[in-house]
């Protein structure tokens, strides 16, 4: 279900004449706001990440290098560390690619992964008291993926006679932490900067195919650095050696050496994602770290699972606060004591989907209750929510996405409150969901040499969209449904006379419109269908207009 209809905007301008494949190069490239030779070798060849500089990355060197010190001097003096992580995906990559760096130099180090429900996000006072408690040597936390609003945990740990390193890439909040050493960036994730330091401390290649998990589940715009961690993650990805990664693939249905950012964000991150949603994320932990393949093929099961269940209350959350969403321009926020804590952002992510307005659901458990939010391109939600810090016991968050937790009897304050702030930035345009497309061409321009173009500008997402195309006055030659519920659409479409098939995910609904003869205009994306050994070019439509 999807209430929201596109406007169509195409980016660039078409000479009246053919287009060369080179023209259509520097078009996609400027529609990325990339110009000249050395934005365009940058970003079809990126920097690998070892050659990345701290500088260059908005990474404080000295920061960096008081860090690598005060975690070699924690080894010779035989000092516990702790990895003390975070419970998505990002934080959990991270967490494994810091602990097996330092666990592989033979440092004392343990990862902790907080339980969501019982010690909440980022560091935890009382569960550091007990970590010092079980470990009496602990005098080192570092934190991966969080960690920059923890100014009062910082404190508390050092009053136990432990130094901390805060690692984060969240956005401050009005006054940062003083840790021993703060490593900050907004420009890469948290697996990412985890990798970053681990590289200071010993330069390895390891551990890049968890930064790319962490990356694109993180929904960081894959440009620049991201782009670099991905593209390289995800070559290091494919051919993995994790036991853990290798049986969550089998599990899930993908097949090693295809995976790309679809299998991540929606087959892979989604089920490392569930332990710590439902239960406890330890076990993502575990799989991605152990040497065990029985122990692989056991956890990659519990995953899936737990994926499963998750989808399951997913739904009823979403069905539920669906029929509580009012007809408004305003910021959508739903709270409710049924609402599970552990998929709050995904029903608001959904929610967001649907009607195109940024989204809060609100978990209520007695006099607290825990918020997730989710927004629209152009608003910035971590922004608006600040300003309503008052209101706040703790939070943070990015400008598309953020957490906080108030109290139950204050929410419909905070909610008036908040759309009065956000009222004047919800405007009809910003409302509007777009569908940016690259530039318009003929079939005649469609083959080989563009689907590698196409192919170039890999791994594509967020802030790096696939480069898609328009063309209009498309004859359907075939057209038929597909998929479970008819869901999908399977075309054959000509147009200059040249035929080409065409898949079209989610827009079944449209099949009565479309008879033989019909024309049509269509965005799409290239790609390369395989089919019995035979390969072939095959248009991805993201949307049909039926003339």
């Amino acid at each position: 279900m999807n209430n929201v209809s596109r406007r169509w905007e195409v980016l660039g301008k078409t000479p009246k004449r053919s287009i060369s494949l080179k023209e259509i190069e520097k078009i996609l490239l400027k529609n990325r706001g990339l110009t000249g030779e050395k934005a365009r070798k940058e970003f079809l060849s990126p920097t690998a990440p070892e050659a990345l500089t701290l500088k260059g990355l908005g990474i404080n060197q000295l920061q960096v290098k008081k860090a690598v010190e005060r975690i070699k001097k924690a080894g010779k003096k035989g000092e516990m560390i702790i990895v003390y992580g975070d419970y998505d995906a990002d934080g959990i990559s991270a967490t494994a690619v810091l602990w097996e760096r330092l666990y592989s130099l033979g440092l004392n180090v343990l990862p902790h992964i907080p339980e969501r429900f019982s010690e909440g996000y980022g560091l935890n006072s009382e569960s550091i008291k007990k970590l010092k408690e079980e470990n009496p040597s602990l005098g080192l936390i570092v934190t991966v993926d969080h960690g920059i609003v923890a100014g009062a945990q910082v404190e508390a740990a050092k009053k136990l006679g432990i130094d901390v390193i805060v690692t984060d890439h969240h956005q401050p909040g009005g006054k940062k932490p003083k840790p021993y050493a703060l490593i900050h960036t907004t420009q890469i994730g948290g697996a990412a900067l985890a990798w970053i330091l681990a590289r200071e401390i010993k330069s390895s290649r390891d551990g890049l195919d968890l930064v790319a998990i962490g990356t694109i589940a993180d929904q960081l715009p894959l440009v620049e650095a991201n782009r670099s961690f991905a593209k390289y993650g995800l070559i290091s990805l494919n051919s993995t050696r994790r036991e853990g990664l290798k049986a969550l693939f089998s599990e899930a249905g993908i097949v090693e050496g295809d995976v790309g950012p679809y299998q991540v964000g929606f087959m892979i991150a989604p089920r490392i994602n569930a332990m710590g949603r439902l239960v406890h994320a330890i076990d993502s932990l575990r799989l991605l770290c152990t040497k065990n393949s029985q122990r692989a093929g056991e956890l990659a099961r519990l995953l899936n699972k737990t994926n499963l269940e998750r989808q399951r209350i997913v739904e009823e959350v979403v069905l539920h606060a669906r029929g509580s969403v009012k007809d408004t321009k305003e910021i959508i926020v739903l709270a409710h004591e049924s609402y599970h804590e552990g998929v709050i952002g995904l029903a608001a992510a959904r929610l967001v989907e649907e009607f195109y307005r940024p989204a809060i659901v609100i978990s209520k458990k007695g006099t607290l209750a825990k918020a997730s939010a989710r927004s629209i391109s152009g608003f910035n939600i971590i922004e608006a929510i600040r300003k309503l810090e008052g209101y706040l016991i703790e939070g943070g968050g990015h400008p598309m996405a953020a957490g906080f937790s108030i109290e139950t009897d204050k929410i419909e304050d905070f909610t008036l409150k908040l759309n009065k702030i956000a009222s004047p930035a919800l405007t009809e345009d910003i409302l509007t969901k777009k569908l940016k497309i690259d530039l318009e061409v003929g079939f005649g321009n469609l083959g080989q040499e563009l689907l590698a173009l196409s192919q170039s500008f890999e791994p594509t997402g967020l802030g790096n969209p696939a480069p898609t195309f328009l063309t209009k006055k498309v004859i359907i030659v075939e057209a038929r449904v597909v998929g479970r519920s008819g869901t999908h659409l399977k075309l054959v479409l000509e147009e200059s006379g040249a035929r080409l098939e065409a898949i079209a995910f989610g827009l079944g609904g449209i099949y009565g419109r479309l008879n033989p003869e019909t024309k049509i205009d269509i965005a799409y994306a290239l790609e390369e269908n395989t089919w019995n050994g035979r390969k072939s070019l095959q248009l991805k439509i993201k949307d049909i207009k039926v003339k």
